[in-house]
């Protein structure tokens, strides 16, 4: 049984990484302070407290807490930092905070890994580093050009990766994620992923708002491939500090996110439409070749497949 630490394991995506580890036999500490994380996330599996000897232990600290987060990656063999405020309009709002947390919180967990002698870090960066350079598809050796806060802190992280392999010799790899969406994202804030938003509109039979003229567009990826992606660099070998994109290579528009989405809830009503919000992109698509050639990662779910485990799951909450 192998060892790992999930930061933020109480969330969406750290939820179903957490699950497809203990499904797969290995042993899992769950580091969330469960600020925006749940418990009923990880409802299904035997969670027991901190040297509990339970395949999965939930270990309440925030990543800024030096001694709680040694503790929790004593004798790991990895760790899948997941861990961040997510919002791009918050980090706008409070840019202290976001940097506390995404910068900070990162510099924490790979302190944390090497003083415990951890082989290695996956970090969830983000596409946001993009910014909104027109150029499409997005490819890793494209020059960053962060939009907020949000997006510098994550693109901060990845230096931060970088530093920690080349001068400690620590495993480390950034996976910039693109839009994640499926069972278990959170729609119960305005900030919610956008597919999360428009379930819970539709199927409550009202009218989602959409910002902007709905003709910007977005690979969207759903969380069980992004988990994949996740367990595949844990295993390969890497070149140290290495980012690679992790989406699908396709894109669709919101307007016809939100016309798919409304087909298959039956919904005949059009969306109301607000002004853009300050830090969105207009435009994102991820090359997937290097996360292709590098992990054999390939998405499995199609985007109409995804939708429909999406809404019936939010279906199944109400």
């Amino acid at each position: 049984m192998t060892l790992y630490v999930v930061t933020g394991g109480a969330g969406f995506i750290g939820s179903h990484l957490t699950r497809a580890l203990a499904r797969r036999g290995d042993q899992v500490r769950v580091v969330d302070d469960l600020s925006s994380g749940q418990l009923e996330n990880l409802a299904e599996l035997q969670v027991g407290a901190p040297g509990s000897g339970s395949t999965v232990e939930l270990h309440r600290a925030d990543v800024l807490d030096e001694g709680l987060l040694r503790a929790a990656l004593r004798g790991a063999r990895g760790v899948f930092h997941e861990a961040a405020q997510v919002s791009v309009p918050a980090s706008i709002r409070d840019p202290v905070l976001s940097y506390r947390i995404n910068v900070m919180g990162t510099l924490g967990v790979l302190e944390a890994a090497r003083a415990e002698g951890v082989r290695k870090v996956v970090f969830a960066a983000s596409s946001a580093a993009y910014g909104d350079d027109p150029t499409l598809p997005k490819v890793e050796t494209m020059a960053p050009s962060p939009l907020s806060p949000y997006a510098s802190g994550k693109l901060a992280g990845e230096a931060l990766l970088s530093v920690w392999g080349r001068a400690y010799g620590l495993e480390t790899v950034a996976l910039r994620y693109f839009n994640v969406y499926g069972p278990g994202q959170s729609d119960s804030s305005p900030y919610s992923g956008v597919i999360a938003l428009f379930a819970r509109a539709v199927l409550g039979r009202r009218a989602p708002t959409i910002f902007g003229d709905g003709e910007q567009s977005r690979d969207f990826v759903f969380v069980g491939d992004v988990v994949q992606a996740n367990l595949l660099a844990m295993e390969r070998t890497l070149e140290r500090g290495i980012v690679l994109n992790v989406g699908t290579g396709k894109r669709v528009t919101i307007n016809e996110l939100y016309a798919r989405l409304a087909l298959l809830a039956g919904f005949p009503e059009p969306p109301a439409y607000a002004p853009a919000r300050i830090g969105d992109v207009p435009h994102s698509l991820a090359s997937i070749e290097r996360a292709r050639e590098r992990l054999g990662f390939e998405p499995q779910v199609s985007l109409e497949a995804g939708l429909e485990q999406t809404l019936a799951w939010y279906r199944g909450r109400s």
